[in-house]
C-alpha cells in the first residue's frame, strides 16, 4: 500500500483526527504520510502490549517515525515501479553467508550414518537463510553503534574461542568423534565477530529443526521443492533429526559463553513450541461457532510472534548483545526483529492466498488444509460471519476448504493482510532509523522493502 497524495491521503488524516492525536494540513503529502505511519504505529503498538516492555520517548520516537515514513514509502515506491534496490543486503555478508552451511554442516557431524543424512538433509537444498542474513547484517550494522562499558569483557570471552568445549572432550565426545568440528576460519573481520557468526549458525540451526518437527505436525510432503524429511525417512527420524539439531545448538549456544544469549536463545525454543500448541486452536477458547472479535486477531498475532518473531528478534538482540552494544541499540535490534518477523508471517499467510504450488515450493492452500485461519481469513471473517462456524470446525468438512477460500477472495482480506504487513515493515525501519548510516543499515531497510515484495 503506497502512500502518497490523493484518497488515501484523506483517510490518513481523518484517521489521525478519529484519533485526536494529530493536526495536519490536508494538503500536505509530506505531513500525512506521517500522520498516516503515526496513527497505524500507535493502533499496532496497542494490540502487541504484551510483547513491549515501554515506549520510547515521543520526542525520539516522532522523528524516528517522520524518517521511517519517508524511508518506507520511498522503497516501497521504487519496489513497486520494478526499479532495482539500492543495494543487495546479500552482498554485504556474502563472505560470511559463503561459509553457512558448511560450519552448520559441520555443527552437525554424527557418529550415526543414519542420523547424519537424516541430520544434514535440509543443509543440501538452497534455502533462502533469511534469519542468519539477518543476524550478520545486524551484527555489522551494530558495529558502529555506541558500546557498553559493562559488556565489554562478556564481549571479549564470549568471542575468545566459539569452538572449545568447556568440559573435557572425552567426555562430550563418547562415541561421535564429530562433535568437536570446528568452524571454517575466516579473515579478521572487526565488523562481525566470530561469535556472531556462530549465533547466524545457530539461528539456522534452531530454525531448521522447527521445519522437521512442523512437517511432522503438519503431515508435509514437500519442502524447499523437494520430499520432506518426514516423507523420505519417516516421522520418527524426522522427529529424533530435530531433536538432534536442537542439542547441537545448545552445546555451540553454551560455547559463546553470554549468559543472556544462551537465555534468549533458550526462550525462542521455548517459544516454538509454545506457538505450536496456540497453532493448534483458531481462538484462545476454540469455541465450535465462535464470533469475531479483537480477541481473536490478538490471539493469532501473540501465536505469529511465538512462532515466528521470537527467533528473529531475539536473534537480532544477542547479536547486539554480542557487540557490546548500549542499551537502547540492543533495544532497537529487537524492536527490528520482532516487527519484521511479523511483517514476514503475514506476507507468508497472504502468500498462501495468492501464490501457486509451483511457486511457493510447497502446497498452496495448505493453511486451511490444516485447519488454519490466518490473517486474510480473520479479516475476512469481520465482515462476513459465516466463516465463524467453518473456523470453529477447522474447515473440516467437504467443501469447507474452498468455500473459505471463495469468501476470502471475495472481501478484503488480502489488502488488510497486505497493509498490517507494511505498518509492521514501517516499524522495523523506525527502529533501526537512528542506527549510524552504513551498507548494513541500509541492507537491514532492504530486507523490510524484500519482506513485502516476496513471491515465495
Amino acid at each position: 500500500m503506497q502512500l502518497g497524495p490523493g484518497p488515501s491521503m484523506a483517510r490518513a488524516a481523518k484517521s489521525a483526527s478519529r484519533l485526536g492525536r494529530l493536526r495536519v494540513p490536508s494538503t500536505c503529502p509530506e505531513c500525512l504520510r506521517a500522520a498516516s505511519l503515526d496513527v497505524r504505529i500507535h493502533r499496532i503498538h496497542q494490540a502487541m502490549a504484551p510483547f513491549h516492555s515501554g515506549r520510547p520517548r515521543p520526542s525520539a520516537w516522532a522523528a524516528a517515525v517522520s524518517v521511517a515514513g519517508n524511508i518506507v514509502s520511498n522503497a516501497v515506491t521504487r519496489a513497486s515501479k520494478g526499479d532495482m534496490p539500492t543495494i543487495d543486503p546479500l552482498r554485504i555478508v556474502a563472505k560470511e553467508m559463503k561459509f553457512l552451511t558448511g560450519n552448520i554442516r559441520k555443527l552437525l557431524g554424527s557418529g550415526h550414518p543414519s542420523l547424519d543424512r537424516v541430520a544434514k538433509y535440509y543443509t543440501q537444498a538452497e534455502g533462502k537463510h533469511v534469519r542468519p542474513l539477518i543476524v550478520l547484517l545486524m551484527s555489522r550494522a551494530t558495529s558502529l553503534c555506541p558500546k557498553a562499558p559493562q559488556r565489554q569483557q562478556a564481549t571479549i570471552q564470549a568471542s575468545a574461542a566459539i569452538d572449545v568445549s568447556i568440559s573435557p572432550l572425552s567426555i562430550l565426545s563418547d562415541f561421535n568423534p564429530s562433535a568437536g568440528a570446528e568452524s571454517e576460519p575466516l579473515p579478521a573481520d572487526p565488523d562481525i565477530l566470530p561469535s556472531q557468526r556462530r549465533l547466524a549458525e545457530i539461528t539456522e540451526l534452531i530454525h531448521t529443526a522447527s521445519l522437521l518437527h512442523d512437517d511432522v505436525i503438519d503431515h508435509s510432503v514437500s519442502r524447499r521443492g523437494a520430499p520432506s524429511a518426514n516423507l523420505e525417512f519417516g516421522n520418527k527420524m524426522a522427529v529424533l533429526a530435530g531433536d538432534f539439531l536442537l542439542g547441537r545448538a545448545s552445546v555451540a549456544l553454551a560455547r559463546l559463553r553470554h549468559a543472556e544469549v544462551i537465555e534468549l536463545l533458550a526462550t525462542v525454543i521455548a517459544n516454538l513450541v509454545e506457538g505450536e500448541f496456540m497453532q493448534l486452536k483458531n481462538t484462545a477458547r476454540d469455541e465450535t461457532n465462535p464470533r469475531w472479535s479483537e480477541d481473536t486477531l490478538t490471539y493469532y498475532l501473540q501465536k505469529t510472534y511465538l512462532k515466528t518473531a521470537s527467533l528473529i528478534s531475539k536473534s537480532c538482540r544477542a547479536a547486539a548483545l554480542l557487540g557490546g552494544a548500549d542499551a537502547q541499540t540492543v533495544d532497537a535490534a529487537y524492536n527490528y526483529g520482532r516487527n519484521l518477523g511479523l511483517a514476514f508471517q503475514l506476507v507468508d499467510d497472504m502468500l498462501d492466498y495468492t501464490r501457486s504450488e509451483k511457486e511457493l515450493g510447497k502446497p498452496a492452500g495448505a493453511d486451511l488444509e490444516l485447519g488454519l485461519a490466518t490473517a486474510p481469513l480473520l479479516f475476512a471473517w469481520k465482515t462476513i460471519p459465516e466463516l465463524g462456524a467453518l473456523v470453529g470446525r477447522k474447515f473440516a468438512k467437504d467443501g469447507d476448504v474452498a468455500r473459505a477460500r471463495d469468501l476470502v477472495m471475495q472481501s478484503d482480506g488480502i489488502e488488510q493482510t497486505r497493509a498490517l504487513a507494511q505498518d509492521y515493515a514501517e516499524k522495523a525501519i523506525a527502529a533501526v532509523s537512528q542506527f549510524p548510516e552504513s551498507e548494513a543499515k541500509q541492507g537491514l531497510i532492504e530486507m523490510a522493502v524484500k519482506t513485502l515484495k516476496r513471491k515465495k
